[in-house]
């Protein structure tokens, strides 16, 4: 499969913006998983970090580019700013233990988009893209959950790395379709959360292994 050019080139503007929205929500969610272990406000800020600034690392130092937050140092400032601000609103006011999985929804689509524009914009092949875009999306979490020493979200949970692989392909397959690029990308996030919460609302899985005493 061919990419046409037009969808290779990146709408930085959407991408930048797009990119401080997930940063912003995944510092959120970060906290407020990492809440439930009774970490410190320090232990807060890594666990918000970590989520939000995470996968989009690893895509960079695979892509040979500048990592995102070194290159313009506002993503690791939105991401510091909402981490400390949700773990001292999170001490004041009691928030639902779930309520992560929102938010959650919310980054993990909006990451899922941004990696796999930005691989598209540095010419990688279709299956290449949408895997970084996965691995943007997916690796911030992951980190995290080893971090509190949790079993990682992304190898458990309900459509988790498939939620964020199917609005990966959805991206792609708008752009061959020759859908303009800002409408391919919210079309793209809007299916990646409804994925990922009708599979949380039906407790839909992959088929896994059963535990055998």
């Amino acid at each position: 499969m061919v990419i046409p050019s037009d969808i290779a080139q990146a709408n930085d503007t959407l991408i930048y913006g797009l990119g401080l929205a997930a940063s912003v929500t995944c510092a959120l969610t970060g906290v407020l998983v990492a809440r439930d272990k009774g970490v410190d406000l320090f232990g807060a800020l890594m666990a918000g970090i970590a989520t939000s600034l995470g996968g989009g690392t690893v895509r960079d130092l695979l892509l040979g580019r500048k990592v995102f937050w070194l290159a313009d140092e506002t993503y690791l400032q939105v991401t510091i700013v909402t981490a400390i601000l949700t773990f001292f609103v999170t001490r004041i006011r009691h928030l639902p233990d779930n309520l992560f999985l929102i938010p959650d929804a919310i980054g993990l689509s909006l990451f899922a988009i941004v990696g796999t524009q930005v691989a598209l914009d540095w010419n990688m092949p279709w299956l290449t893209a949408s895997l970084l875009g996965v691995l943007t999306a997916v690796f911030g979490g992951l980190l995290r959950d080893v971090m509190i020493n949790e079993v990682p979200l992304v190898f458990t949970s309900e459509l988790y790395a498939t939620a964020a692989w199917i609005a990966s392909m959805t991206l792609i397959i708008l752009g061959a379709l020759h859908v303009e690029t800002t409408l391919a990308a919210w079309i793209a996030i809007f299916v990646g959360i409804t994925v990922r919460m009708i599979a949380i609302r039906w407790k839909i899985t992959l088929p896994r292994f059963h535990h055998r005493a």
